[in-house]
């Protein structure tokens, strides 16, 4: 089979009825571009059956792959899942429910090649999420900008176009918990937005809670930045400052002879800050070491089931 020169890689979950959509558009995308493409759709478990639909499409077309991973393992291992088994010199990323709108991909493939980019990410324009949707996302990445210290912009995800070499350097990234856009921004090389209007979603519904997406901004500050641990040692920096001048007042007003009797209140509460500030930095270490026993195991960050293709 000849080897294409772009791979659109979709993670599927919850979109079933999207999909036959999402492949015609991509074909019509594909042809003002003019350069051979496979579209990869990645199958995380999808509780809509969507497996039977995309295994369909992929004995239809055979530009259409499949790849089935074994139990849901969440967007970004499936998105990883995607990436190993592409084949273009040119990679696409994308959602599966059309708000990622395939039309931008001949244009995001032009920028990238007209400018001598390696990555180009869709800047997500008007964007037709709702309003608690935007404002979780907003508040997500404003703290994962924080914790890890990278410029982070909730305009930007996972919808843009990657070079081979920058996809081979984000394979080569170990860590089993990985974040896609965050993963190519550390790689480096040369990267640009390019605005991109956003559209409505087809069907279903976002699967990213906000529970879930402070979840996800813990679990990757972990994985990306230390900034947690040195908020702990500031933090036990500014208690021991704390506790040296209430030591020093309450000496001063011993010797002042203004103290008949110890003070019970001021004991209990220096009592409950230290405890406070050990166990906060005990819970930070833990999660550290957690990370660190994951990461020890080895185990794959997704695995694959069935392919299917024509």
């Amino acid at each position: 089979m000849r080897k294409p020169h772009i791979s659109v890689v979709v993670p599927v979950y919850g979109c079933v009825g999207c999909l036959e959509e999402l492949a015609q558009q991509i074909a019509v995308a594909m042809r003002s571009v003019d350069q051979d493409h496979e579209l990869i759709f990645v199958d995380d478990a999808s509780p809509d059956g969507a497996w039977s639909r995309i295994h369909e499409l992929a004995s239809l077309h055979p530009e259409i792959r499949g790849v089935r991973l074994s139990r849901n393992f969440g967007q970004h291992p499936a998105i990883t899942a995607g990436l190993s088994a592409s084949r273009g010199e040119w990679v696409v990323v994308m959602d599966c429910d059309l708000q990622d709108p395939p039309a931008a991909i001949p244009d995001l493939y032009r920028r990238a090649r007209h400018d001598g980019l390696d990555v180009v990410f869709a800047q997500r324009q008007n964007r037709k999420d709702s309003i608690p949707k935007r404002l979780s996302s907003w508040g997500f990445f404003k703290i994962l900008s924080w914790l890890t210290g990278i410029p982070q912009d909730s305009s930007t995800a996972n919808f843009g176009i990657f070079q081979r070499k920058v996809i081979d350097a984000v394979l080569q990234m170990p860590e089993r918990d990985k974040c896609f856009p965050l993963m190519v921004k550390w790689v480096g090389f040369k990267t640009a937005t390019m605005p991109v209007e956003h559209a409505r979603r087809q069907e279903g519904k976002s699967s990213y809670s906000l529970r879930r997406l402070l979840r996800l901004a813990l679990e990757i500050s972990l994985s990306y930045s230390e900034k947690p641990l040195r908020v702990v040692a500031v933090s036990g920096m500014i208690a021991a400052l704390l506790s040296f001048f209430l030591t020093g007042f309450a000496v001063t007003q011993w010797l002042a002879g203004d103290v008949a009797v110890a003070g019970f209140t001021s004991i209990i509460a220096s009592l409950w800050l230290v405890a406070g500030l050990i166990l906060f930095s005990l819970g930070i270490v833990g999660l550290y070491v957690g990370q660190v026993f994951r990461n020890a195991q080895r185990r794959p960050s997704f695995i694959i089931s069935e392919f299917a293709e024509r």
